[in-house]
């Protein structure tokens, strides 16, 4: 196969460390170009290449990444956050090479909760009870108030007493579910089939997944409403569900992230591979390899990147630089 070149987006944060180890481990040969916003990070060791970029929704930020793509002759990006999904799909046009995302309405619709759930209920797609603030009534026993973009399970407010403080603009409410947590990534081939899907348990501290078990217990109601959506909604590539199952074995989905998650770097290891099938796709023009999931259980560690000899992170750009994982 000709060697490519593929840009991961947001390689500070483990959704890009985890693209990027993928893109390794499918074997295909690939030179991985990184961005992040910061100058050093602990994702910088394991790219070709690296560049700092502006926040996405900055001015210059398709400037910059107009750019690099030329410099570095890219033939894919593949975002890792949901702003740079957002504004690189609908620049992709003016790139010059191919964005792993969905058509940017439907990504704007998934940036954002409110629009989300506004989304689903038009065709009848699962998705929990919401609110604008100003138009909460307080039928709920329990409810939360949490960002309607982005931010990873951060800003969080459970049962305030004062929704006044809280901008239409800024915040949604929506009612606090129990139960069981579950994470379920799926990806939509370029013919608009569900490819296919798998559903984890999970445990979080911080917003990011600590520990997952994979759960086939949820698979056929899954089914139903992953093929309910992709009818509906023209989601392309890889998508996650993020649900509580409550105790009457209902599904109650609260968050979509339209584009590759947190748990890649795991659940490639459980058959799920959606940066495998993300470059068969669009690199490469190959049908995805079929999805067949294993049971497994992951916890994850914090592990050190050693560069020894070095005085200071400047110019520790890239894997040029020697060093080791302890």
């Amino acid at each position: 196969m000709e060697k490519k070149n593929v840009l991961v987006t947001g390689i500070g944060g483990n959704v890009g460390q985890g693209i990027v180890r993928n893109v390794r481990k499918t074997g295909f040969e690939v030179r991985v170009v990184g961005t992040n916003i910061s100058n050093f990070s602990a994702g910088n060791h394991l790219c070709d290449g690296f560049y700092k970029v502006p926040y996405a929704y900055e001015s210059n930020f398709i400037a910059e990444m107009k750019e690099i793509v030329a410099k570095e002759r890219i033939h894919l990006i593949i975002p890792s956050t949901d702003y740079e999904v957002y504004y690189l799909s609908a620049h992709r046009d003016e790139l010059g090479c191919e964005v792993a995302a969905s058509i940017s309405t439907v990504a704007e619709a998934y940036l954002d909760k409110y629009l989300t759930a506004k989304l689903h209920s038009q065709f009848d797609v699962p998705f929990a009870a919401t609110f604008l603030p100003s138009a909460y009534d307080h039928r709920f026993k329990e409810f939360i108030v949490k960002p309607r973009k982005g931010r990873g399970s951060r800003g969080l407010f459970f049962n305030p007493t004062d929704l006044s403080k809280f901008s239409d603009e800024e915040y949604i409410v929506q009612e606090l579910y129990k139960g069981e947590e579950v994470t379920t990534a799926f990806y939509v081939d370029a013919g608009n089939h569900l490819h296919g899907h798998i559903t984890m348990s999970r445990s979080l501290e911080n917003g990011t997944t600590t520990y997952c078990a994979v759960t086939r217990t949820y698979d056929a109601q899954f089914q139903e409403l992953l093929t309910n959506l992709v009818a509906h909604i023209p989601i392309k590539g890889a998508a996650n569900i993020q649900s509580m199952i409550t105790d009457k074995g209902e599904i109650v989905p609260f968050e979509v992230n339209c584009r590759i998650s947190g748990t890649n770097s795991i659940r490639s290891n459980f058959g799920f591979e959606d940066v495998r099938y993300t470059l068969e796709e669009l690199l490469y023009g190959q049908k995805p390899t079929p999805v067949q999931i294993t049971d497994g259980v992951a916890v994850r560690i914090l592990m050190d990147v050693i560069y020894p000899g070095q005085t200071g992170s400047e110019g520790l750009a890239d894997n040029q630089i020697p060093f080791f994982i302890y």
